[in-house]
């Protein structure tokens, strides 16, 4: 079966998520919306008045299937490709995770837009200071800190142990974004996260993911992604 991605084409965003773990199984998709009028078709499912319109991209068509809300795909790619825990108990751990992961990644959008994506960030400034500097001193050492320690107590070389699941390759996409978002303050944190840097460079390595990070299937960071670069936030 060929899965059909929609997400904004010209983002990684939350869409990312899905597409690292499509790229590591190996699985055959298509990135709707970058190709041809595929951002008009994306906008038609969510219009549509029967079935089961999803509310916003990232989903996914699988056959008659269509998912939304990225740990939900997630949830349904795992279970089919390697990439989460066998037993039911295993797999809701992990979507777990995903959960927490998406909790995060809402926290770290609104370091740069704390009043609302409907205003500029030129109109934000002020509280998006103070909003990263609170995540720099209170949510990311608590964020980062509670799946360091899922690494190190697991003893493992993923957080759930030997085996890669899905929620290894969104972190490895935290530590990415983090990067680019904010290269001052995350390189100053690093140390404190020695587990978590470890995997991001397994998964790097990976020959699937090494492929597509090398390929022009990888949109690059950008300024209009959720992880966006603003000097006077990373000082």
């Amino acid at each position: 079966m060929k899965y059909e991605l929609y997400y904004w084409p010209e983002i990684q965003g939350r869409g990312e998520y899905v597409r690292l773990a499509l790229e590591e199984a190996g699985a055959a998709y298509v990135d709707v919306a970058r190709g041809r009028r595929g951002t008009a078709a994306m906008m038609k499912m969510m219009e549509a008045h029967a079935g089961t319109p999803p509310f916003a991209p990232p989903f996914l068509k699988a056959g008659k299937l269509v998912i939304g809300q990225t740990a939900n795909v997630l949830l349904y790619l795992g279970g089919r490709h390697g990439l989460a825990p066998k037993t039911e108990a295993g797999r809701l751990w992990v979507h777990q995770l995903q959960l927490t992961i998406s909790d995060l990644v809402v926290e770290i959008h609104d370091t740069h837009h704390p009043l609302g994506p409907s205003m500029y960030y030129e109109d934000q400034k002020p509280p998006a200071k103070k909003r990263t500097a609170d995540f720099w001193s209170e949510r990311v050492p608590k964020f980062l800190g509670y799946f360091e320690r899922l690494l190190t107590d697991g003893g493992g070389s993923y957080v759930t142990g030997r085996r890669l699941t899905y929620v290894d390759l969104s972190l490895f996409q935290i530590v990415a974004g983090l990067r680019y978002a904010f290269p001052k303050r995350m390189k100053a944190f690093e140390s404190d996260i020695p587990g978590l840097v470890g995997l991001h460079d397994r998964i790097a390595a990976r020959p699937n993911i090494k492929a597509y990070l090398d390929s022009g299937r990888r949109i690059p960071f950008n300024e209009q992604g959720i992880f966006r670069h603003y000097r006077e936030l990373d000082a």
